[in-house]
């Protein structure tokens, strides 16, 4: 019976307060808050700024060492490639996130590649490398191009050990369908929202303005249980943050999940 946790994508939002976080809170404790409902949390600040050791250690305290963190991946290891993305940055992230991995809090690092990332030679190459170059940390990817989705890569990831991301997001020329796939133990689900006029137009605050109605959440119900059946341990992390609709659709698929019955466990 698989293990299913969710949570969602941050937790550090000023506009969460009064709809999330109680209004006088200090925003040093927004960890300790919502710690104390969800299992998981998927940290994303470490895409934009190399994290530190100390201040990961403060995040396992805040935390009273109760959740689980997906860390995203660096920006230089999945953007910004040079020459010293494997040689000097991976190494350089993998030091600073090892508390979590230290205190067996790290539920995986997500490597989430851009849209102009395409299936090609050079491309496999480097993915390869680089997730030899993680070992033996646990990994999750995710590809917003669907050139990817081909069975010869889900059987690359399975033989690497490595979680494939399945996505909701805008059905866009280009981007993923909503295919329900786990190639690892970890079986992960992000929900970007679907908002399709903003996702190339807006800034990171309006691309995930979106709030999921209880149909469509419910058309993943078949779908987890489809990767809750293939992996020991789901992730279930909600992006469409703004104004705290990522926590009312956590918890609604959490209900949704509750109802839904059988083949899995709720964390």
């Amino acid at each position: 019976m698989a293990k299913i946790l969710i949570g969602t994508s941050g937790f550090s939002y000023d506009d969460w307060r009064g709809i999330f976080y109680p209004d006088g809170l200090a925003r040093s404790d927004f960890l300790s808050f919502y710690s104390q409902e969800f299992p998981v949390v998927e940290l994303n600040f470490s895409y934009y700024r190399m994290p530190d050791p100390a201040q990961c250690m403060r995040m396992l305290e805040k935390s009273a060492y109760r959740i689980e963190f997906v860390v995203k991946a660096f920006q230089g290891l999945t953007h910004e490639l040079t020459g010293e993305s494997l040689s000097q940055i991976l190494p350089r992230f993998k030091a600073s996130i090892d508390p979590f991995w230290r205190e067996g809090r790290l539920g995986a690092v997500l490597l989430q590649f851009p849209q102009g990332f395409h299936y090609r030679t050079e491309s496999r190459i480097y993915l390869e490398s680089l997730i030899k170059g993680f070992h033996p940390l646990p990994l999750c990817v995710e590809f917003r191009q669907r050139d990817w989705l081909r069975d010869s890569v889900f059987t690359t990831l399975k033989e690497l050990q490595v979680g494939f991301v399945c996505v909701d997001e805008p059905p866009l020329k280009g981007l993923l369908p909503p295919v329900a796939e786990a190639t690892s133990q970890i079986g992960y689900i992000r929900f970007h929202g679907r908002n399709r006029s903003k996702w190339y137009t807006g800034d990171t605050k309006e691309r995930y303005d979106y709030l999921y109605h209880d149909d469509e959440l419910k058309e993943w119900l078949p779908r987890v249980s489809t990767v809750a059946e293939k992996a020991e341990k789901v992730f279930i992390f909600f992006n469409n943050h703004r104004r705290g609709q990522a926590i009312a659709n956590a918890r609604l698929m959490k209900d949704l999940l509750s109802a839904h019955g059988e083949g899995h466990e709720l964390i």
